[in-house]
């Protein structure tokens, strides 16, 4: 009798990792039977972040997507290396690695992947007014970085056995290249591999960077998946989400609208808005923030157009007379009830206020953030310009409900062949491309930099709190 007790008892213990083991032959099902999907992610501007709506980025945006397609939850974890990204979905722990990864025949051949849905090239980055290499040759012994278990560092080890011994490099432990950047800006090291697209968007905080040579040809982007059988239905309900996207224009929108705004500024214009984020910034963030709360705007998105304005010069004034921080014209001022335009406070909250005032006039079907930045077109040339783009754009077949569309039909307001067809004539809608370009980048840089509080923190180790006499030491409990 009792060798049957503990023969029941042993059978109910193993029940749990028996269902467990059921449930990872098909992880498709797992993640329907719990209602959840788990997502681990690089803690990045280009993929997964926190700011003060909650998580943001593009693979977190893809992400929330898919798990809305499957009809559950997201759970997205961050990892703050790729080794401990990889370790995750090899325990299991996760279902999707989603974090801007090329395919590598060493990852194709332990976990299962996606269908591609983006690509990258690979680049050298050196330090404008030092050597510029021209290929790997020129490199030659001097070190170069890159990410820890990443693909640039297996390329590294392929070439230099294929041709190039002297080539030395230097491998961080993080998961987000701006450590790299932050290392070539400050001369610690000449040179650094990173992605095309991550450069691009981080860029203009590090306007002394530059691109020396790609390494390589493009490489595709893919999500990965635990290796094994137990994969293959996720994976295909992957793929086919993914050709979906692809399919419908989707994809290429969400593209647009998280990585559209990056390069379009010069370099003397980044290192600009670079040190006036450091130098002029904090004396007005206080005073932006409170007439953003005001009006239930993002302080991010107010403090990003009165930069494009003004530089966040209360007492700025053009040849044409506007004036202030955010540059009113007289006729607007007097509408939106400012009497003092240099006045900053009376100014920002004139801007303010007529920026939303525009985003309520555009017709109720516009979605953000297409929204947005449609207002701010006509916050720049005028709604009834606006609208006349808007008309291009449907008359030319594109949707003039999107930004990314009607961005395309503006610079043609400055055409006679166009803009005698329209109501209102001719107009400079490259310069409002460029007004709301510009903005939109400023505005996700001040996004993911000014708010350090809001971002996630890697783990503590701690032994490095530890007086020097105790850490290395066994330490038992009482």
């Amino acid at each position: 009798m009792r060798a049957l007790k503990v023969l029941l008892l042993c059978a109910l213990c193993s029940l749990p990792l028996l269902l467990a083991g059921c449930a990872d032959d098909d992880r498709l099902a797992a993640i329907e039977g719990r209602g959840e999907l788990l997502v681990v992610s690089r803690n990045s501007p280009t993929t997964y972040y926190l700011d003060k709506n909650g998580a943001a980025g593009f693979e977190y945006d893809l992400a929330e997507r898919f798990a809305e397609h499957l009809g559950v939850a997201l759970k997205m974890q961050p990892a703050f290396s790729l080794d401990a990204l990889f370790t995750r979905l090899r325990r299991g722990e996760a279902d999707i690695a989603a974090a801007g990864l090329s395919l590598t025949a060493l990852r194709g051949d332990e976990f299962s992947h996606s269908l591609p849905y983006a690509s990258l090239t690979p680049i050298v980055i050196y330090k404008t007014g030092s050597h510029r290499p021209a290929d790997l040759a020129e490199l030659g012994p001097a070190p170069v970085l890159v990410l820890r278990d990443s693909s640039h560092a297996e390329t590294l080890r392929a070439l230099k056995v294929s041709g190039f011994p002297e080539l030395t490099w230097q491998e961080i432990e993080e998961a987000d290249s701006m450590e790299l950047l932050e290392r070539v800006d400050s001369g610690e090291a000449p040179f650094a591999v990173v992605d095309s697209n991550e450069f691009r968007v981080q860029q203009s905080l590090y306007p002394r960077l530059a691109t020396a040579f790609d390494l390589g040809n493009e490489q595709e982007m893919v999500w990965y998946l635990p290796a094994g059988s137990g994969s293959d239905r996720l994976r295909e309900a992957v793929d086919t989400f993914i050709t979906a996207l692809k399919d419908s224009g989707e994809l290429a929108r969400m593209r647009e609208r998280h990585f559209g705004h990056a390069a379009v500024l010069t370099r003397i214009g980044s290192h600009t808005f670079a040190r006036n984020m450091q130098s002029t910034l904090p004396r007005y963030e206080d005073m932006i923030r409170a007439v953003a709360e005001e009006y239930q705007l993002d302080w991010h998105l107010l403090a990003a157009i009165a930069y494009q304005e003004s530089h966040w010069d209360p007492k700025a004034t053009s040849p044409t007379g506007v004036r202030g921080m955010m540059m009113l014209t007289r006729p607007t001022a007097r509408e939106m009830g400012v009497k003092d335009r240099t006045d900053p406070v009376q100014s920002l909250r004139g801007g303010a206020r007529y920026l939303k005032d525009i985003r309520r006039r555009l017709p109720e079907d516009i979605t953000e953030p297409d929204r947005t930045w449609l207002a701010l077109a006509a916050y720049n040339i005028g709604m009834a310009h606006l609208e006349d783009a808007r008309v291009l754009t449907e008359r030319q077949g594109g949707d003039p409900h999107l930004w990314s569309d009607v961005m395309e039909r503006l610079p043609l307001l400055q055409k006679r062949q166009y803009y005698r067809t329209t109501r209102y004539g001719y107009a400079r809608g490259r310069e409002a491309v460029s007004y709301v370009q510009n903005i939109r980048h400023y505005y996700s840089i001040l996004q993911w930099q000014a708010s350090p509080v809001d971002q996630l923190s890697p783990p503590q180790q701690a032994a490095n709190y530890l007086p020097p006499a105790l850490r290395g030491a066994i330490l038992k409990s009482l």
